[in-house]
């Protein structure tokens, strides 16, 4: 499972935490990238660098973090 401790948010940039955010939703990267006003590719980029700034495996792993610490991600935007 996925262990709290190295889940470190502040290393995300703020576009990633926005990306973070919607991945939890479910959605496919061409509705996040018409939702954020960026690219589809803009939109694997940031989940890729999600996934290895936060250790994690998949971006399915990514969408679950999303629902479990959404006030965490939303509680470090200015």
């Amino acid at each position: 499972m996925i262990d709290r401790q190295v889940l470190d948010f502040t290393t995300l940039t703020e576009r990633e935490r926005e990306v973070l955010a919607l991945l939890g939703g479910g959605e496919q990267n061409r509705w996040l990238a018409r939702r954020l006003g960026i690219t589809e590719r803009t939109v694997r980029a940031h989940t890729s660098s999600i996934v290895r700034k936060l250790h994690l495996k998949s971006r399915f792993e990514a969408a679950i973090v999303s629902n479990l610490y959404a006030e965490d991600i939303r509680g470090l935007r200015p």
